[in-house]
């Protein structure tokens, strides 16, 4: 199948094609004043179909789509991508993202040489299982360090230059029938001011083009500026923000903080391997239990020599999911901490789901059943109970303060069964 040829995944693009080509016609086109036609038309006649957006690994990469991935150095940006990557070539959903299509992939490192290359794409083959027969002819890569092939140059005035890059990846597009193009990473892939939105904006209508054109997706992977990156926040990204308004499917990769750990009752030693994926083109980051997590693993590669006995471990990255509150909490266990909380303390005061309860605090009452769990996850219970109604707050006359104060107590009747 040609790459751009949309017969195969389903998207025949005939009425799109007539649309298209009075655009290009009209691009030539000039009335008596020297004006030039828009090329429009007429949407009360246009009954041509309109096709889903050929989604091709989850709602990561998509044709005629530029994704990217922000994150800081050392957090395992590329070898997530590399598993996806992988995914993609070998249709397996190695990296619990949904293929829609097996796809042929070019992945360009401008930042590792091939060596290093081919050792992140061997470690992640290695650990998923992959064989080198089940991505042959799919999965191409090309390190180009040190070539000096760019998307666009400046000269010293500032005027941008285009780059030999471009019609290379088009000419590799056309000869390998690619699905997606990767160019990890996108500051290595220009050679402009990298903070002038103007310049930046010139970078990637070119990958978009290439998009279009050749409708492919592609990939490219960015850096964060100084410091350490936000979860879902795309304009941590390096440089102008033109590059993050120019793709449509940006995600942010950022390691699990000390406070997420401590929600999950996850160790320091285990936090210090897990990531979570969030949406940046919406800056408002989901709780942490439902971000996409990822655990970065060490992957030996056997490749030891006389003078190098233990050869290379290299980072790849598998699922994770995020502990659930509720595991490993019986019906038993349940109402034992209820019937605790509705007895109320022994000195006859009665708990309290308020952040500064202090010893009335009804969470320390699950921790006493559920040592396991983090104080978090014990707020959380309390907190589904009085959400779903099983606990209910009510004042009482509480014996020590002299006053009516606000209790909890359990409607027996929304108890667990």
């Amino acid at each position: 199948m040609s790459a751009t040829n949309m017969g195969e995944v389903g998207h025949p693009i005939n009425g799109l094609d007539a649309i298209l080509k009075r655009l290009d016609d009209a691009d030539g086109a000039h009335d008596t004043d020297g004006g030039t036609e828009l090329g429009e038309w007429d949407a009360g006649t246009d009954k041509a179909p309109i096709y889903p957006r050929a989604w091709l690994l989850g709602n990561v990469f998509c044709r005629r789509f530029l994704s990217s991935l922000i994150a800081a150095g050392g957090t395992g940006k590329t070898a997530l991508r590399i598993a996806q990557y992988l995914a993609l070539a070998s249709g397996k959903p190695i990296t619990g993202e949904h293929v829609f299509r097996r796809c042929r992939v070019l992945v360009i490192s401008l930042e590792d040489d091939a060596e290093e290359l081919r050792r992140r794409v061997r470690a992640a083959m290695l650990h998923h299982g992959v064989s080198p027969a089940e991505v042959a002819g799919y999965l191409y890569l090309a390190a180009p360090v040190g070539s000096g092939w760019r998307l666009a140059t400046s000269d010293a005035s500032g005027k941008i230059i285009p780059g030999s890059l471009e019609p290379r990846i088009a000419d590799a597009v056309r000869r390998l029938d690619l699905d997606l193009v990767a160019l990890d990473p996108f500051v290595k892939s220009h050679a402009v001011e990298e903070n002038a939105n103007g310049a930046i904006d010139h970078v990637a209508t070119i990958l978009t083009r290439l998009a279009v054109t050749h409708n492919i997706a592609v990939d490219v992977p960015h850096h964060v500026s100084k410091g350490a990156a936000d979860a879902g926040n795309a304009d941590r990204g390096r440089g102008a923000s033109a590059f993050k308004d120019a793709a449509r499917l940006v995600y942010t990769l950022t390691a699990m903080t000390e406070e997420e750990a401590k929600g999950m009752n996850i160790t320091e030693a285990d936090r210090r391997f897990l990531v979570r994926v969030d949406s940046a083109k919406v800056n408002i980051a989901p709780p942490a239990k439902h971000a996409t997590w990822f655990r970065l693993i060490g992957v030996p590669l056997l490749n030891g020599t006389d003078e190098y006995p233990n050869g290379d471990e290299v980072q790849t990255v598998e699922p994770w999911t995020a502990p659930d509150t509720w595991a490993g909490l019986s019906s038993v266990i349940l109402n034992q901490i209820l019937t605790d909380i509705d007895a109320g303390m022994e000195n006859g005061q009665r708990y309290s789901s308020a952040s500064a309860a202090g010893d009335r605090a009804a969470w320390r009452v699950v921790e006493k059943h559920c040592s396991t769990k983090s104080e978090a996850q014990c707020r959380e219970i309390i907190k589904t109970w009085l959400q779903n109604g099983v606990l209910v707050a009510g004042d009482y006359e509480d014996p020590i303060q002299r006053h009516k104060r606000s209790g909890l107590r359990v409607n027996s009747a929304k108890r667990p069964s």
